[in-house]
């Protein structure tokens, strides 16, 4: 079997494996590589979704790339125009001609003696094993599994008669037009879906177990708008940009440190966006503290206007089971339904379903602790990328990324192949996600863990990563540099052969 090699293995084409291959390209010129992506196309989790209304919850000064500016009027921007961005970008860059589809990565060993690791990946479009090796491995695909979502067990649901949908896979032919609709759920999905489909349905109705914060914000930037006027993209952004961040890390610290006025100044805001007499309490105001769980965004205030319309309401209730005809719940009422819409969550998969192996060890990932957020102790030259819970998740892709160009050029420079973090000594371990969301506690016990203090602690504060990462120490007691007893010789045309190009 044809093996190929490249200097640098990135899995995933998503947001953060664009952005990777882009950042590579930028500060490591010289190094080859290739992307592997199982899906067919471009875009990751912006691809794959593709249910009525879906969009960002985050701002797409932040969401977009540090180096490449976002453009468009929309701060909040929907599924297609992140999707557009994404492969723009990979264009722009030429990262698209390196990345290599239906490429399922299934394992990657790694051996010591040769610093370099082994990459079997399955062409799912063709059923055809295939190996690469690689000096370095850059695992971008994300947490969440891609081939199905979570659906709890609901008693009953097998009775029912109408369309049952979960927003993972929405079906293309599904049309919502004069239906009744009933959406389980009250997490971002659902908050995105109801206002969208209660511009066609004949009536949406958000079943929740709990309530969730949900907070208006604008679609469109006040600041960007007026700094667009005077300034060229790329000035502007990255005042926008960090205007942005430093809001957001303001609002996240103020909900620490003092959740009770937080959750007055939410209730009052979701009140002030609801008919009089609406029962706040009930439905927007949640039994945990801000950020526990993340904060849900309505553009413009979109839900709050669907249900003061009348096209859109709120039960909070638990279901009893299902019926022929909808959705009965404890309290005794029934829910009408032609279709159900299961917003009912994702499934955590770490590392898109690959497993590890150092040396002939398996690695167990819930036994090692994340460096820097970024690296797994005692597994050498590997890195992976895992957004902000708490921001925009590219914030924290861009400096992982470029902490990875830093550790390559650094390997160059001193003479070096190999880089492995070192397990702390000793320190209380954390998981490596801190929300209390149902899809976190989920799989959290089969995650990475952090530690107690730096460089093995994640700190979900953007500016301080950026000193950390992109001007902090290279070489520090959580890490050890070294070269291999033996190193595999790469002829001049190898090392100049474009990656996804086949030896021989």
């Amino acid at each position: 079997m044809a093996c190929d090699h490249v200097d640098v293995l990135i899995v995933g084409a998503g947001l953060s494996g664009v952005g990777a291959a882009c950042q590579l390209r930028r500060a490591c010129p010289d190094k080859t590589y290739a992307v592997l992506e199982a899906r067919g196309a471009i875009g990751g989790t912006w691809d794959l979704f593709r249910y009525p209304g879906v969009r960002s919850d985050s701002d797409m000064f932040t969401l977009g790339y540090s180096f490449q500016p976002w453009t468009d009027p929309a701060a909040i921007a929907g599924g297609e125009q992140i999707r557009a961005y994404v492969r723009d970008t990979a264009r722009r860059y030429g990262v698209d001609r390196h990345i290599r589809f239906h490429h399922r990565v299934l394992a990657a060993e790694w051996d010591s003696a040769t610093a370099r690791w082994t990459v079997r990946a399955r062409r799912e479009d063709t059923g055809e094993d295939v190996v690469l090796t690689c000096g370095f491995l850059f695992a971008c695909s994300g947490y969440y599994r891609y081939d199905a979502g979570y659906t709890p067990d609901f008693p009953g649901v097998g009775c029912y008669g109408g369309r049952l949908v979960h927003p993972q896979h929405w079906p293309a032919d599904l049309d919502h037009t004069g239906r009744r609709v009933v959406v389980i759920g009250s997490g971002a999905t659902a908050v995105t879906l109801v206002p969208a489909l209660a511009e066609r349905a004949a009536h949406v109705t958000m079943l929740q177990r709990s309530p969730t914060y949900v907070i208006a914000l604008p679609s469109r930037d006040v600041l960007a708008d007026a700094l667009r006027r005077w300034l060229p993209a790329k000035a502007a952004y990255p005042v926008v940009r960090w205007k942005n961040v430093l809001v957001g890390t303001a609002n996240f610290q103020l909900s620490r440190r003092a959740p009770k006025l937080v959750k007055r100044f939410l209730r009052r805001a979701a009140k002030s966006h609801l008919p009089a007499g609406y029962d706040v309490d009930r439905h927007f105001s949640p039994r945990y503290d801000p950020w526990d769980q993340r904060l849900c965004v309505a553009p413009d205030g979109d839900l709050f206007t669907a249900l003061g319309a009348g096209r859109a309401s709120v039960v909070t209730d638990r279901i009893d089971a299902f019926t022929p005809t909808g959705i009965r719940l404890t309290s005794g009422a029934e829910l009408a339904a032609d279709i159900v819409v299961t917003a009912t969550g994702l499934n955590l998969l770490a590392l898109g379903g690959m497993t590890l192996t150092v040396d002939g060890r398996s690695v167990d990932l819930a036994r090692t602790v994340a460096y820097k957020g970024m690296m797994l102790s005692d597994v050498p030259n590997f890195a992976m990328t895992i957004g902000y819970t708490n921001a925009s998740w590219t914030l924290k892709a861009d400096l992982v990324a470029a902490y990875v160009c830093r550790l390559l050029r650094h390997l160059d420079a001193a003479g070096q192949q190999i880089v492995t973090p070192l397990a702390p000594a000793c320190g209380k371990l954390e998981p490596i996600i801190d929300l209390k969301s149902g899809y976190v506690l989920r799989s959290v016990d089969a995650l990475p863990k952090q530690g107690a203090s730096t460089p093995w602690r994640l700190h979900q504060n953007y500016a301080r990563d950026v000193l950390l990462m992109r001007y902090g120490r290279l070489t520090d007691a959580g890490v050890r540099f070294s070269r291999a007893p033996q190193t595999p010789t790469r002829d001049r045309r190898d090392r100049a052969r474009p990656a996804g190009t086949p030896a021989g």
